[in-house]
């Protein structure tokens, strides 16, 4: 069989350069590490088995994360579980060496007292940098309720932590 390609890179690449992302993505929902690699190692094997017909590496990572999200959402569906934040506080949830390690842990403890519907969404937009109509492709939402699920959600993050709420 002929090497299969994701947007100019081989399923390896694609792994090493996005597994981060999808995992940080499903950890913002699903709050537990078991739920998490299953969820990831099902998005990448949904790629390797059915490739998309993908132009660039942005549509690459956008696929990858409406796989991931959907997954968890399958998960939290069949298995209904989640663990509570108490129980996670010495957890880490994604080590690498990048430097924002310590802006992105700090940014998803807090999404992670938000129900799920705003942590996606706050994440896509703030973690990922998604703008808003792409936040609403990967969901498959409209961009309307985006903007309302980040209005909503930057409200509730001011409730539960003070502040003005500005970037």
């Amino acid at each position: 069989m002929a090497r299969q390609w994701y947007a100019g890179l081989s399923f390896e690449q694609v792994v090493q350069k996005y597994a981060q992302n999808v995992y940080r993505a499903c950890f913002v929902r699903l709050q537990n590490h078991a739920d998490v690699d299953d969820c990831v190692q099902n998005t990448f094997v949904k790629l390797y088995q059915n490739p998309p017909e993908l132009n660039d590496e942005e549509h690459l990572k956008a696929w990858l994360l409406r796989v991931a999200i959907n997954e968890c959402r399958k998960s939290v569906r069949d298995r209904g579980r989640f663990i509570s934040l108490d129980t996670m506080k010495d957890s880490p949830f994604f080590v690498s060496d990048h430097t924002r390690d310590d802006e992105l842990r700090d940014a998803t403890w807090a999404l992670m007292r938000l129900s799920p519907k705003y942590r996606e969404v706050l994440y896509l937009y703030y973690i990922e940098r998604y703008k808003v109509d792409e936040i609403a492709e990967i969901l498959s939402i409209k961009s309307g309720t985006v903007k309302s699920l980040l209005h909503r959600g930057r409200k509730k993050l001011r409730e539960i932590y003070g502040g003005d709420g500005h970037e």
